[in-house]
């Protein structure tokens, strides 16, 4: 099936239609820099493509099946403003169904595969989420849905909605339930919580380690941070890991797990080697879910993730690792960093979907025998 990428970022649908054997016609991305990485990652030389779908024409639009699009989640994400419907972005997905209703039914897609984050399904008392459906169904599309985590194909815990519009009278084929093999991945050695993209809301850095008594914790002396030992440590940065704490390796009886302060009700939680830790907010006292145990934290697009290294010290997640948690190959990975900074890079992997959940959707697309 041919397929149109909107709001395409660094391709994250490209890269799971296209593995299913599906081919892209066209894409539209606004952010210069998430278009440098498409075009370094992808053959892009005959496509359609433009910046603005506000200013995009439907008569302009290469003929496809499937229109895939994960519209801008900023007022939707509960790290955001959550104006739902009313806010500038995430109202974008009207810009999109407008050009759908200025087409003729037979030059509409078969099929419309949409993302975003979880909270659509509850935002402003379900009422927005109902408003998409409406829309949907004035547009000629009866849609299914379901609530999709990437920890169920990959180390990282990312729970996104994903809805599939179905063109009444074109006998599409039913895409949900995806089946899953939730325990496999669940139980695997080194998965994270979900990488995010950061909001102006929600911006902040650094965590802090509370341990128990006696065992210390040695600080690296950074800014106005002498350094020493400490029984609990200053806030972690996300910045440089030269600047980062380490930990004493006697931390917990088993001398391979640092406690972690979080709004519990014991006032922490246990982080072993591996495990991830979230460091935004680091002074927030109801901040819960700071530890993904053996799997990532959804990646943000101002990535906050960090680990527990064997040596006992805090590292956030390099570029490449947290592309490779939203299913990239490194291939992928470097034609990208050739064009883009680190900065960039993190913001590209927490904005994008996770391939291969494309993938498993993108199998089942096709038209009933």
């Amino acid at each position: 099936m041919k397929f149109l990428d909107l709001f395409a970022g660094i391709g994250g649908f490209h890269s799971g239609m296209e593995k299913a054997g599906h081919e892209c016609v066209g894409y539209v991305e606004i952010d210069k820099f998430a278009r440098a990485s498409y075009q370094a990652i992808y053959k892009t030389e005959g496509l359609y493509t433009t910046n603005d779908i506000r200013t995009v024409r439907a008569s302009e639009l290469p003929k496809s099946d499937v229109w895939c699009f994960g519209f801008p989640c900023q007022d939707i994400s509960v790290a955001g403003k959550q104006k739902g419907f009313a806010g500038a972005r995430s109202s974008l997905f009207f810009a999109t169904t407008r050009l759908i209703r200025d087409l003729g039914e037979e030059d509409r897609p078969s099929y419309l595969v949409i993302e975003n984050v979880k909270n659509l399904l509850s935002i402003n008392g379900g009422f927005d989420f109902l408003k998409l459906q409406i829309e949907l169904d004035e547009i000629g599309y009866d849609c299914e849905w379901d609530v999709l985590d990437t920890a169920e194909v990959l180390p990282q815990h990312r729970e996104r909605v994903y809805i599939v519009g179905h063109l009444r009278g074109r006998g599409t084929r039913k895409i949900f339930p995806i089946i899953r093999n939730r325990e496999q991945v669940d139980n695997g050695p080194n998965t994270v919580n979900t990488i995010t993209a950061r909001y102006g809301e929600a911006q902040g850095t650094g965590a802090y380690i509370a341990e128990s008594k006696p065992p210390k914790i040695v600080v690296n002396p950074h800014g106005f941070n002498k350094g020493g030992m400490k029984d609990i440590s200053p806030t972690v940065t996300a910045g440089s890991y030269k600047d980062n704490t380490f930990v004493a390796s006697c931390l917990t009886p088993n001398r391979n797990s640092a406690l972690m302060r979080e709004a519990t009700e014991k006032g922490y939680k246990e982080a072993n080697v591996g495990d991830s830790i979230n460091i935004s907010q680091p002074n927030s006292k109801t901040r819960r879910g700071r530890i993904g145990a053996q799997k990532a934290n959804t990646l943000t697009a101002g990535e906050v993730q960090a680990t527990l290294t064997k040596e006992m010290r805090i590292r956030k997640l390099t570029p490449l690792e947290c592309w490779r948690l939203q299913g990239f190959t490194d291939d992928q990975f470097y034609k990208a960093a050739e064009v883009c900074s680190n900065s960039q890079l993190y913001k590209q992997a927490g904005n994008s979907v996770s391939v291969p959940v494309v993938y498993e959707i993108a199998k089942k697309l096709g038209f009933k025998e």
